[in-house]
């Protein structure tokens, strides 16, 4: 199998269907955002913690659930999709790591560590992403549950690096108005 095909050369590009879309579509907008934030996951691992690392690459595969759920126009029950225990699991996590920290009671400046400003870095990406999915629901529909998950990625994101920073003993920075 080749790498390049040449199929994408005009602008267009295949679903999970195989209809063809312009590569500036909502749906393939939302998609590549998605393939952002999942590769910004890889860029931040590993991180030196096990426990964080192995939530990324859970992570990582639930990414590439919802962007084949966004590649699909019309999904049957068996198809990979985003489900209501996906967006549970998320809120555990989020619980779990949460545990650690003090209450947060001011916003805080991204950065701190390498891997925290990493995981900054793909909260703010994932925020982006998520701008891109509810633009693609608004024009085709996309399920509830997708964007629920990825709305709560971030808050799963920003969680995990603040307690990456404070794991590495950053203190976390206020900004000042």
């Amino acid at each position: 199998m080749t790498i390049y095909t040449g199929r994408g050369d005009e602008g267009k590009t295949d679903l999970r269907d195989m209809s063809r879309v312009s590569k500036a579509s909502h749906r393939i907008e939302a998609y590549g955002s998605v393939d952002e934030v999942n590769s910004l996951l890889g860029v931040v691992s590993p991180t030196g913690y096990e426990d964080v690392d192995e939530t990324l690459r859970e992570l990582q595969n639930y990414l590439h659930v919802l962007q084949a759920e966004f590649a699909n126009p019309s999904p049957d029950e068996d198809d990979p999709q985003i489900r209501e225990e996906h967006v549970d699991w998320l809120e555990d996590v989020v619980d779990e790591f949460d545990a650690e920290l003090d209450p947060l009671e001011k916003f805080i400046l991204p950065g701190g560590s390498e891997p925290g400003a990493k995981l900054h870095h793909a909260r703010a990406v994932c925020r982006r992403a998520e701008r891109r999915a509810v633009s693609f629901a608004d024009e085709e529909g996309a399920s509830e549950s997708a964007l629920v998950f990825i709305n709560r990625l971030s808050d799963v994101l920003f969680t995990l690096a603040r307690v990456v920073n404070q794991r590495e003993g950053v203190p976390e920075e206020n900004p000042t108005y």
